[in-house]
């Protein structure tokens, strides 16, 4: 039976072979699958599509008029049926429903600015001594205590607290523009 033509196949189906119809369903399913997951954008829907054109085609094999065109037929049952999907998707889906509005916090200007904010703090960063940029940085980026850093630096505990005060002062007025 698996080397018989869908004609064949077609006709012994209309008269009720259960068989027939499964090796064509098997034949022409992959087809069905892939057109119809094509046509719908997605996969999620195309298995209840290829499925529903198989009952349509296993009740209306009576109207099939040229049994050897079988896989046009099919092609034309699957493509109609996708198509009523788009339609009822098109009419109920509204991407507000769907996916919430970002945050205005990642709102593109938001985001931007953002980003240009920290432009600016890194030329500030740049432009602040060495020995202050390294305080600053182990203490606000890495959380550091002063004792941390004077240990990790091999500074004075006294000499920490002046280089971070004085690195404080000079962030706030060069990021004065971004209060």
């Amino acid at each position: 039976m698996l080397d018989a033509t869908d004609g064949t196949l077609a006709v012994r189906a209309r008269d009720g072979d259960v068989h027939a119809f499964e090796v064509l369903a098997r034949r022409h399913g992959p087809l069905m699958r892939v057109f119809a997951g094509r046509l719908l954008g997605s996969d999620l829907e195309t298995d209840d599509v290829v499925q529903e054109a198989f009952l349509t085609a296993w009740r209306r094999l009576g109207d099939l008029e040229e049994p050897a065109h079988l896989r046009a037929w099919l092609m034309r049952i699957v493509s109609n049926r996708s198509i009523d999907r788009l339609r009822v998707r098109r009419d109920h889906d509204d991407v507000d429903e769907r996916e919430p509005a970002a945050p205005r916090s990642q709102a593109p200007d938001r985001v931007v600015e953002a980003r240009l904010q920290v432009d600016a703090m890194w030329t500030a960063l740049d432009k602040l001594p060495l020995e202050q940029r390294r305080c600053w940085l182990l203490r606000e980026t890495a959380g550091y205590s002063y004792a941390e850093i004077s240990e990790a630096l091999g500074l004075p505990l006294s000499t920490v607290r002046g280089q971070l005060a004085r690195a404080r002062s000079f962030l706030m007025t060069e990021m004065e523009a971004w209060r």
